[in-house]
């Protein structure tokens, strides 16, 4: 019997918050917490505290959702999956 050939694991599907995060970083390439912060106030005229985009942020680190660059003070982060990709996943 030959090997199966190995998949990448599937990353989990983002939620609604976490979409919203991945269409700023999609359009910005990489971003601190803050920059993506201001960009969802701007956006959507949400109220979501700083501190829930961090949440946010680090779950989605964990998940696999976004890359983290943490050799700065301030992390940068980038989405790990293109949009295209995402929307297909989603569909």
């Amino acid at each position: 019997m030959s090997p199966r050939p190995t998949r990448a694991p599937e990353l989990p599907r983002p939620t609604d918050a976490e979409l919203d995060i991945l269409t700023v970083l999609w359009r910005l390439g990489q971003a601190t917490v803050r920059d993506v912060h201001e960009q969802l106030e701007r956006d959507a005229d949400a109220h979501t505290g700083y501190t829930t985009t961090l949440k946010l942020l680090q779950i989605m680190h964990g998940k696999g959702l976004v890359q983290r660059d943490d050799s700065e003070r301030a992390h940068v982060y980038q989405a790990t999956l293109s949009k295209q990709h995402t929307q297909e996943m989603l569909l």
